[in-house]
């Protein structure tokens, strides 16, 4: 069985080493370098709990993903010796108003009805879980199972893997066109000749759908612009991930806090904007006020492939042959090994 991946991203390797591993010959497409957009780029938060608050429909798929990864982790660094920064540091998602409360108690008491473990706080809980949230906050919902990952040594760990596992990797590849032929995609059209191939799986992130020949019923993938900021804290304080209305702080535990993110529909305009900047800083004070005194180390953007219903694309497409692993919006680290396997289970069964 050979499957061809155009982009190497993190959906594109997890799948490729998926692939790999059930013995698949893989040939993994890129037209710069593995992880170079979105994947990278990402805060690499493990957020099923508190990403399901605005989509408690897709609670039941995140919180899988998320029991997956301590293994994951373990698999990666066992066939690579790459730590991919796993680390269990629970979200707290604050609340400032009496009505920010109370739809924090109603989440709360429907995600343990369920089964999971998650906490509703009043000021001075929330503030000896995280002394260095502001203290003018009301409450906070506590979250201890969500996890986060570096999504830079994830990406390297899976490069690093699908190499051992013997997956072709061509960077510089422009994809002309998937390839049909009798109505099933029979592999792909590069500038410089064909690879052909059983399965093809589409993994290009926000360019998914310009890649021509993609069917037009396959559901549009837009790029949503995130915005990011790293800060370095001597030494570490914040040590839980921080949820706020419009932004989070994520600290590494090692003196890294990231913040972020904005959320732009601007196409695919890569800029890191003063007002972006602002907007991030401004959220990311009011959450922990003493990373003022942190220092700038850098600012990034990239985009995020967004679908308008919110739901990831993961699986067959119409069109037999071609199967899909993007659309993932916020949720791509999280989702990434989930996708893998149901990819790639998917591809066994349609052949």
């Amino acid at each position: 069985m050979h499957v061809v991946i155009i982009g190497a991203g993190v959906m594109g390797c997890a799948s490729a080493h998926a692939l790999a591993t059930l013995g698949a010959q893989v040939t993994l497409l890129e037209r710069a370098v593995p992880g170079a957009e979105a994947s990278s780029a990402a805060a690499g938060i493990l957020g099923a709990q508190v990403e399901s608050l605005e989509h408690p429909e897709q609670r039941a798929m995140l919180v899988r993903a998320r029991a997956g990864y301590a293994a994951w982790a373990e698999v990666l660094l066992a066939e690579t010796g790459i730590p991919v920064g796993h680390r269990v540091s629970g979200v707290l998602k604050v609340a400032r108003s009496r009505q920010d409360l109370a739809t924090l108690a109603a989440c709360v008491e429907a995600q343990r009805a369920e089964g999971l473990r998650a906490e509703l706080l009043d000021t001075k809980g929330a503030l000896e879980a995280e002394p260095e949230l502001h203290p003018a906050i009301l409450g906070a919902a506590y979250f201890p199972d969500d996890a986060q990952v570096d999504p830079p040594a994830l990406l390297r760990a899976l490069v690093a893997a699908i190499a051992r596992a013997k997956v072709r990797l061509i960077t510089g590849a422009v994809v002309q066109r998937v390839r049909v032929e009798r109505d099933r995609c029979t592999g792909v059209v590069l500038d410089d000749g064909m690879v052909e191939a059983d399965a093809t799986i589409l993994a290009a992130g926000s360019w998914s759908k310009m890649v021509p020949g993609v069917p037009a019923a396959v559901p549009a993938v837009k790029p949503a612009r995130g915005q990011m900021v790293l800060l370095e804290e001597r030494p570490p304080r914040v040590r839980t991930i921080l949820f706020g209305s419009s932004g989070y702080v994520v600290p590494r535990g090692d003196g890294r806090v990231l913040c972020g993110s904005t959320l732009e529909l601007v196409g695919f305009r890569k800029e890191v904007t003063a007002g972006g900047v602002h907007a991030i800083l401004e959220t990311a004070l009011g959450l922990a006020p003493g990373l003022a005194a942190a220092p700038v180390s850098s600012f990034w953007s990239n985009f995020r492939p967004y679908t308008a219903t919110g739901e990831p694309l993961m699986g067959p497409s119409p069109l037999p042959g071609l199967f899909l692993a993007t659309g993932h919006h916020r949720n791509g680290i999280l989702l990434a090994k989930l996708t893998a396997d149901l990819v790639a289970d998917a591809v066994v069964a349609g052949l």
